[in-house]
């Protein structure tokens, strides 16, 4: 018997086939990628306004970071850094001192209450 030649014998129905899955898993992969990008976090919004409420805020959240009386959900409680938080104090002191009798009477509540407050918990951690 003489050897035949092997034919292979290619369907087209079978490329059709695997050119559709090759494009079912490339649309599979593009919707993954965009599941992704969703879960990624956004952009902040709008920042507020740049007042003094808002610098005093800061400088008070910082100040309760500090003593530990602030704490973020989720992280390990963290020991008060009483030097930082006295600074903190200290630049919104500061802050009072140089704007006196520049301030409306809310500003300087706002202000000295925030100190007031700041200062007993310093006190309070303190000792």
């Amino acid at each position: 018997m003489a050897e035949e030649e092997k034919k292979i014998i290619v369907d087209e129905d079978w490329k059709q086939e695997a050119q559709r899955e090759k494009e079912i898993l490339a649309a599979k992969e593009k919707a993954e990628q965009e599941e992704e990008k969703e879960e990624e976090p956004r952009e902040r919004g709008p920042l507020p306004e740049g007042n003094l409420a808002a610098l005093i805020s800061m400088l008070a959240t910082q100040a309760l970071f500090a003593l530990g009386l602030l704490q973020i959900k989720g992280q390990e409680e963290r020991k008060p850094d009483l030097e930082l938080a006295k600074y903190n104090i200290d630049m919104l002191s500061t802050l009072e001192d140089k704007t006196r009798g520049n301030l409306t009477d809310e500003e300087q509540k706002v202000l000295s209450n925030t100190l007031s407050e700041l200062r007993m918990g310093y006190v309070k951690v303190a000792g």
